[in-house]
């Protein structure tokens, strides 16, 4: 988008489910980012409006409520109030943060269906969908699960397999089962409302073509749904959780979460602008989080239908395609609305060597973090971004969090505010001195830290915050080594006008500081202005040698940050140790049941060999499948096998496997596999060959 024509931005952040808390995981891939960028902005006066709310429709809150054995509207309450403290306690400065259970949110979605059903958008579509006979329901695509008949995942969902990852159709599952009664379903008629996708193909090719500058992941994802072609997708739902759906003979049916959660959005900036122009504070106000100083000026169509708007949609790499796909399809259909600018979607961030596991625990939850590191939260800011999975899955570990701590925060950043500020006291009764004549070595420093808001600025706009985090970490330590250097305690024994010129010019860089590390740690940047005694500037004041004047007082300077011992973080590990046994100890106590009795021929049917892997490889484009080349004794075959996460393919040649040789052929990711490798899978989830004690002869028949 031409910058010169941007006036405002609308920056979203993916609407958390509320049927769990905040973790880690949610906070590095979309919530710190989209809160960095929104700062970041308003620190350059920019009009921009940064929308969020949570999403109270939808499976998961109907699977917890089951679950907790309340109504879905008890969890979504229950979890709204935690996440929505949790976020502004952290620091994400939303303008708002609303609910979709709201009257606004309804009506909005219920409109936006009614318009695109009026226009003849939509096509009704009898099909077969899974039904439990015995919870008398039809069952979303979360409500089925069943092998994967890519990779044989035994888990697989009815929408898609997070073993290979492959999207998939509730009736492409084999042995599928309802989560309600653990019964196989059977399929029944039933009619809903589809979005033709296939007719919105070349203007959605179009637009993405259009931003080759998005994030490969994001870019390649949405290709290789183009290239595979585009299908109608059902926009309603059989359910009794949700929003109605607003024509008539559509009793029992919802609108598709993906349907209405983007929607959200938008009613979010509705309901902003609505309670923005209210006389009296409305007390349903109180559900809201809303960020508000002044009445809105303008309104809510301005942030979503103005060519003059950059809409930026930050979400994890799981949602690209509702945000890339069949969100803008939407608002095609619709007419008059603006497309995304970016969606800048993170990879996922695992926990300890592990993927973090809502359902298993394993997980550092933002509402615990805030009790348990009282007054931290911008280490834990800091720490996410610096290892945010910007580019590929990364590791959040508490060792780590703490070595970023001690040796980053406390030892780089916290040390040089510290130092300069205690020795303007000691040597100038706190008041900043003036800057006398500059030498070589001066005028150096100054120009480096002049360079810095630009760098730290093209960072941000290209979404890189790693990388910006890291400049300003630079601008820190250009601060002590000028310190370091220049040594002001030795040199105000013979030379005290050369120290005012050394404590001034570090002065400013703190100031500067202050500035660019607001958007990263406002907390922080909130006590260092405090302590330099001054009212922070935007952002086009980084950088200037004048932010804090000859003879401004300074307040008594304290600490910006507090080293954590090693028991605060061994505590942290233990917690997560307990949690893995109690895991383990869960799966012991629940071995899978015994599948039906099958008779000796049928058993006789399978055709088990010893193999040995003659080749390996990755392939392309996905993360959890290896090609494997095997000898079976009969002959030399291809078996496409998800197991990447746990072996590297140098590792595992010469590895002799157990192999069902006469399973039909399957064609995964373009690649025909012929048989499937036995594997076991511990607690954790690791996968283990199942394979002969000693060597043997390739062909052996496992008996």
């Amino acid at each position: 988008m031409d910058s010169s024509k941007i006036k405002r931005y609308t920056v979203t952040a993916a609407l958390p489910y509320t049927n769990g808390p905040v973790h880690i995981g949610h906070l590095a891939g979309v919530y710190i980012p989209a809160d960095i960028y929104a700062r970041f902005l308003r620190s350059n006066k920019r009009d921009v409006k940064f929308v969020c709310g949570s999403d109270e429709n939808g499976v998961p809150i109907t699977l917890k409520a089951k679950k907790e054995g309340v109504s879905p509207q008890v969890v979504v309450d229950k979890y709204h109030k935690i996440i929505g403290d949790s976020f502004r306690d952290f620091g994400i400065s939303f303008d708002i943060y609303h609910r979709t259970s709201s009257q606004m949110h309804h009506q909005t979605a219920a409109d936006f269906f009614s318009t695109l059903y009026e226009k003849g958008v939509f096509t009704e579509e009898v099909t077969e969908q899974y039904y439990d006979e015995k919870a008398q329901s039809f069952l979303a695509d979360r409500y089925i699960v069943g092998t994967c008949p890519k990779c044989g995942n035994e888990n697989a969902y009815g929408d898609q397999c997070e073993s290979c990852g492959s999207s998939l159709n509730a009736t492409d599952l084999i042995n599928p089962k309802s989560t309600l009664s653990g019964e196989p379903p059977v399929l029944k008629k039933t009619k809903n409302w589809f979005l033709p996708l296939d007719k919105y193909e070349d203007q959605l090719r179009t637009y993405i073509d259009g931003h080759r500058e998005w994030k490969p992941n994001v870019f390649g994802q949405c290709q290789s749904w183009l290239n595979a072609g585009l299908q109608p997708r059902a926009m309603t739902r059989d359910l009794d959780w949700g929003i109605k759906v607003p024509v008539k003979d559509a009793e029992g049916k919802v609108l598709y979460v993906w349907f209405d959660a983007p929607i959200g959005y938008i009613s979010a900036t509705k309901e902003l602008f609505e309670y923005s122009r209210l006389d009296v504070w409305n007390p349903k106000a109180d559900e809201y989080y809303i960020n508000q100083n002044e009445l809105e000026k303008g309104s809510w169509e301005d942030y979503w239908k103005s060519d003059e708007t950059k809409l930026v949609h930050f979400i994890g790499k799981d949602n690209i395609v509702f945000h890339c796909i069949i969100f803008p399809a939407m608002l095609m259909a619709h007419g008059g609305y603006t497309l995304a600018d970016n969606v800048p979607a993170n990879e996922f961030l695992n926990l300890e060597g592990q993927k973090i596991s809502t359902s298993k625990n394993w997980a550092v939850w933002l509402n615990e973090y805030l009790v348990e590191f009282k007054d931290k939260q911008d280490v834990l800011r800091y720490v996410l971004t610096a290892t945010a999975p910007e580019t590929k899955d990364n590791d959040f570990t508490w060792k780590d969090f703490q070595a970023r701590n001690n040796n980053e925060l406390v030892a780089i950043l916290g040390n040089f505010v510290n130092r300069v500020v205690v020795l303007t006291h000691k040597y100038f009764d706190g008041k900043v001195p003036m800057c006398m004549k500059l030498t070589p070595e001066d005028q150096q420093v100054i120009d480096e830290l002049q360079a810095y808001p630009a760098k730290v600025s093209a960072s941000i706009e290209n979404y890189r915050f790693r990388e910006a985090l890291s400049e300003v970490m630079n601008v820190a330590r250009l601060g002590n080594k000028y310190l370091a250097d220049t040594e002001p305690w030795k040199v105000i024994k013979r030379d005290e006008d050369r120290v005012r010129t050394i404590l001034n010019i570090s002065l400013q860089i703190a100031a500067t500081l202050e500035i660019l590390i607001e958007p990263f740690m406002p907390f922080t940047a909130d006590k260092l202005m405090k302590m330099l005694n001054y009212g922070g500037h935007q952002w086009e004041s980084a950088g200037r040698m004048d932010l804090l004047h000859r003879g401004h007082q300074l307040n008594e300077p304290v600490l910006l940050f507090e080293k954590i011992e090693d028991e605060v973080v061994q505590a942290q590990i233990d917690k997560l140790n307990a949690t893995k046994t109690a895991n383990e100890a869960a799966v012991a106590a629940e071995v899978t049941p015994a599948k039906p009795n099958i008779d000796f021929e049928a058993f006789s049917a399978v055709d088990i060999r010893v193999a040995t892997i003659v080749a390996a490889e990755k392939v392309e484009k996905t993360k959890k499948l290896l090609k494997l080349t095997l000898d079976t004794g009969i002959d030399q075959r291809t078996v496409v096998s998800g197991i990447a996460e746990f072996f590297k393919p140098e590792e595992i040649i010469g590895q002799q496997v157990s192999l069902v040789v006469n399973l039909a052929p399957r064609e995964i990711k373009g690649i025909v596999s012929q048989g499937m490798i036995l594997m076991s899978e511990n607690a954790d989830g690791k996968l283990t060959f199942v394979a002969p004690l000693q060597q043997h002869n390739n062909g052996s028949v496992v008996r």
